[in-house]
């Protein structure tokens, strides 16, 4: 009997020790609702340590995403653990801040979930005010240019570019344009058909049709003349009223035109002599173009003074 009595009174103080030596974790929060951008507190406590190691989440990294740490203070003495974070929600809507689990040596202990409902108090009305007036400054130019400086330089780069690109498509549009270039380009043209014996071959009706069509698109493009829209005699006559093309020239070009119309419609055949002299005399008139346009030039210089000389003095 004795003995069963001691066994009860040694089992109750057992039971008794383990709720007087065991940790007591408390948690807090000091608010459950939230303005947009308010800051809450939200507590941890551990009591009766009794110099067990403490392991929890590290600082700020405690509450979950949405939760903005303002502040995260960890307090630890020999019996006691506290921990203080401060914490704002930018978002409107219900969150919960889950159990937390926190390690005392073997022991593992969980605090308990709280829910945050995060509310929008501005009002579509409310006036807003700065909390600090603001403030003059005198800026100097060199402020002025280390506020701009990108904007201006950027402005300059463009504007070249701008430049660069008009300079680049006038000069070379005018290069392709220039008399020089389209004489350089005929010439050629006329070496191509050289190389094909055609007056060798005696294709006479092939050598004329293509000789003429080189010419056709010389005049047409060095003189302005719609050469290749007319027929022989229409072009023949708009030659001499435009004066655009010397006495020369002209006669060269009407004698070989109307000599290919009458080659091809079989009205005659040349010789190889007679074709010979004819591209020798197209190439020349291509080379001679030159100074027509020249001449040309001069006419509309002079006409440009004469007119403004009548109107100043009418």
């Amino acid at each position: 009997m004795p003995y069963r009595i001691f066994k009860i009174f040694f089992s109750l103080f057992i039971f008794i020790s383990s709720f007087s030596f065991g940790q007591t974790l408390s948690s807090n929060l000091d608010k459950t609702t939230l303005a947009l951008g308010e800051v809450a507190i939200f507590k941890i406590q551990i009591l009766d340590l009794n110099g067990k190691q403490v392991q929890a989440a590290p600082r700020n990294e405690m509450l979950p995403f949405h939760f903005e740490m303002v502040n995260d203070s960890i307090a630890v003495q020999k019996d006691v653990y506290l921990r203080s974070i401060k914490f704002a929600v930018f978002q409107e809507g219900k969150f919960t801040i889950p159990e937390i689990e926190i390690r005392v040596g073997d022991q593992i202990l969980k605090t308990i979930p709280y829910e945050v409902e995060v509310i929008n108090t501005a009002k579509k009305d409310d006036q807003i005010n700065d909390i600090m007036k603001n403030k003059e400054v005198d800026l100097n130019v060199k402020d002025y240019w280390d506020l701009y400086k990108f904007y201006v330089l950027l402005a300059l780069l463009i504007i070249a570019i701008i430049v660069l690109i008009y300079g680049i498509i006038k000069w070379g549009r005018k290069r392709k344009d220039s008399p020089a270039v389209t004489t350089n380009q005929t010439l050629k043209d006329l070496d191509k058909l050289k190389k094909k014996n055609y007056i060798e071959d005696q294709n006479f009706r092939a050598f004329y049709v293509e000789l003429i069509e080189i010419s056709r698109a010389f005049i047409t493009k060095q003189y302005q003349i719609p050469a290749d829209v007319l027929l022989t005699d229409d072009l023949i006559v708009y030659m001499k009223q435009t004066n655009a093309i010397s006495p020369e020239n002209e006669k060269v070009v009407e004698d070989i035109f109307l000599r290919g119309d009458l080659v091809k419609f079989a009205k005659t055949i040349p010789n190889q002599e007679i074709m010979n002299q004819d591209f020798a005399e197209i190439r020349a008139f291509v080379k001679r173009s030159t100074k027509d346009i020249e001449a040309e030039n001069l006419r509309n210089v002079n006409n440009g003074d004469q007119e403004n000389y009548r109107v100043k003095n009418p």
